[in-house]
């Protein structure tokens, strides 16, 4: 893999809009590459939806992020703009766990290409309903809390009067009280803070994408020197060593530059076969 210039990115202004203080996780991580990251807050993101729902977010996960990235370019006049935006959900493999999608993207204006960081693992995703405060306060501590910012509503998850911000026992305490006061039963909804200034594995996560994004930034296309050459799709289907079927190992990947359409085609694997132990029928 040809390695991107340091220079490339040296001294060139790149706007990251965030309302959550993401540039404290990103910034210093980019500082490798020259680069002059301005952090753009002028601009209420949560305009583009919130993880409390009372704004939902109506665009997909990258389109969201493009769409800050963008914002965050006309207001500082840059050529170069980058936005992370963040998804919670069901795992993939048994949909029982919290799982926490994070994608980062550079907007490449004067070149016409974007670069796409990505990482997902578990996430710190829960609720919990309930009118006894001792109860409340088990499930802070099993959340996490106070690092681990919560929220509270009356009623349900669909209560409109929301209290966030909240990442003390003192203003825990009070905000159960007055949300219980207003519920029509007495009963408070929680649940954990999906903010990155409130979520300490979301800032894990969003730092393991910006590590996927560096590595991609810093990767140049063999034919033009592009950035961003990376793998486009992968190739599942080594045959397994005992019977012979494909199984979900990949084999090769497609490399890929959007700047001249320079494709490649990779062997990954310096195995023949696969382990039996990964495929299906052998051991399904």
């Amino acid at each position: 893999m040809a390695v991107v210039p340091a220079s490339y990115y040296a001294e060139r202004r790149i706007s990251l809009l965030t309302k959550h203080g993401k540039e404290r996780i990103i910034a210093p991580m980019l500082e490798v590459l020259g680069c002059q990251l301005e952090a753009v807050t002028q601009f209420d993101t949560d305009q583009l939806g919130t993880f409390t729902r009372e704004i939902p977010r109506v665009d997909t996960q990258l389109d969201t992020a493009r769409k800050k990235a963008r914002i965050g370019m006309d207001i500082a006049g840059t050529l170069l703009g980058l936005a992370s935006e963040g998804a919670f959900g069901s795992d993939p493999f048994v949909g029982l766990m919290p799982w926490n999608r994070e994608l980062i993207i550079l907007v490449d204006a004067f070149n016409g290409i974007e670069i796409v960081g990505f990482a997902q693992g578990p996430g710190n995703h829960h609720h919990y309903r309930t009118c006894n405060w001792d109860d409340a306060a088990d499930f802070a501590k099993k959340i996490g809390f106070p690092v681990q910012y919560v929220i509270l509503r009356p009623n349900n998850d669909g209560d409109p009067r929301i209290i966030k911000d909240v990442f003390t026992w003192e203003h825990f305490e009070c905000a159960f009280r007055s949300a219980s006061a207003m519920a029509s039963d007495g009963y408070v909804f929680l649940e954990t803070d999906g903010r990155a200034h409130g979520n300490p594995s979301r800032r894990n996560m969003i730092e393991k994408a910006t590590e996927d994004l560096l590595t991609k930034m810093r990767s140049s296309c063999p034919s033009c020197e592009m950035p961003g050459y990376a793998v486009k799709q992968t190739f599942p289907g080594l045959p397994c060593a005992h019977c012979g079927r494909p199984t979900k190992i990949i084999h090769a990947e497609l490399w890929l530059c959007q700047k001249c359409g320079n494709i490649e085609k990779r062997e990954t694997s310096h195995d023949e076969k696969a382990d039996p132990m990964f495929c299906d029928h052998c051991n399904p």
